[in-house]
């Protein structure tokens, strides 16, 4: 497409269905949509017009931080663009650890959950397991998709879980040596809230047909829109507004008789505009337009 000084282009780093479902409703609005390859490819770094030849030209403003941070600050540093989800906002919805303890601390609902840091000792992990209560989910403090995560129901089958990640944080390359012991949380729906400029845009219930209680689109579950519950868009508002991130998913686990902040997603999956409301891409193109005029 020729370059035309009116039309927004937004650096985007997936090629996935986000890439694929932004294209037509953000051209609509004046916004062109790039594909950013930062990955899987070699990438030019000190050639005098390295940058020319590394990335597209003319890109005003970026979708979200790219995914892998050594390939990604490559990318920052050559572009110097803004982002509408900077490298800070997706370091800080990784880390469940630090979004829980900030909410927790805010006085909203979370899982029960502590932080183990690698090595302890067995007395350590049991006491963890104890003092949330059995069942219990195990999962990798900055892992997405539901990599790592496990449910079990005694302290003797969280240690075998340890050991196997106790595999993984020897390895000295490992920068993230810890992981989470939350409280499993029964006959929950697992709902993802979506959010721009920390106000409510839509709502998705994963759920699965077999009897599996991962609920990651990614690992199989559908992804069904919702109509939330005020208190539940408040809750997920408030957690977008704490963490103070401009798109983000807020995953909830809803029972009868409560819902709990499970974790954040900075790089949320775009769904079908169906499932979001009516002026979802409205106020995604405003926010994309405001970044890059900041």
């Amino acid at each position: 497409m020729p370059w035309d000084p009116d039309v927004l282009r937004l650096a985007v780093a997936t090629d996935a269905e986000t890439y694929e479902r932004l294209g037509e409703p953000l051209a609509d609005r004046g916004i062109e949509v790039v594909h950013l390859e930062t990955t899987e490819r070699t990438i030019p770094l000190t050639a005098g017009d390295a940058s020319d030849d590394a990335f597209p030209a003319d890109l005003d403003v970026g979708y979200v931080f790219p995914p892998r941070d050594v390939e990604g600050a490559v990318a920052d540093t050559m572009l110097d663009i803004p982002w509408l989800v900077d490298h800070d906002d997706v370091q800080t919805s990784r880390n469940k650890a630090e979004v829980l303890a900030r909410c927790a601390a805010a006085g909203l609902p979370v899982a029960e959950t502590e932080l183990v840091s690698n090595p302890v000792d067995e007395a350590a992990i049991r006491d963890a397991v104890d003092r949330v209560g059995p069942p219990v989910v195990i999962k990798p403090t900055s892992t997405t998709r539901g990599v790592g995560v496990a449910k079990v129901g005694d302290a003797d089958s969280a240690l075998g879980v340890a050991d196997y990640l106790d595999l993984v944080h020897d390895f000295a390359a490992t920068g993230d040596k810890s992981f989470l012991v939350q409280s499993f949380v029964p006959d929950a729906r697992d709902v993802r809230v979506m959010t721009i400029d920390g106000e409510y845009v839509g709502a998705v219930e994963r759920r699965r047909d077999d009897e599996g209680w991962r609920h990651n689109v990614h690992r199989g579950a559908e992804a069904t829109g919702i109509h939330l519950a005020p208190e539940l868009r408040e809750l997920a508002e408030s957690v977008a507004q704490l963490l103070d991130v401009d798109l983000l998913g807020v995953d909830l686990l809803v029972t009868d008789d409560v819902a709990v902040v499970s974790e954040t997603n900075a790089r949320p999956t775009v769904d079908d505009a169906s499932k979001y409301e009516p002026d979802f891409y409205d106020r995604l193109a405003a926010a994309i337009e405001r970044t890059a005029d900041a």
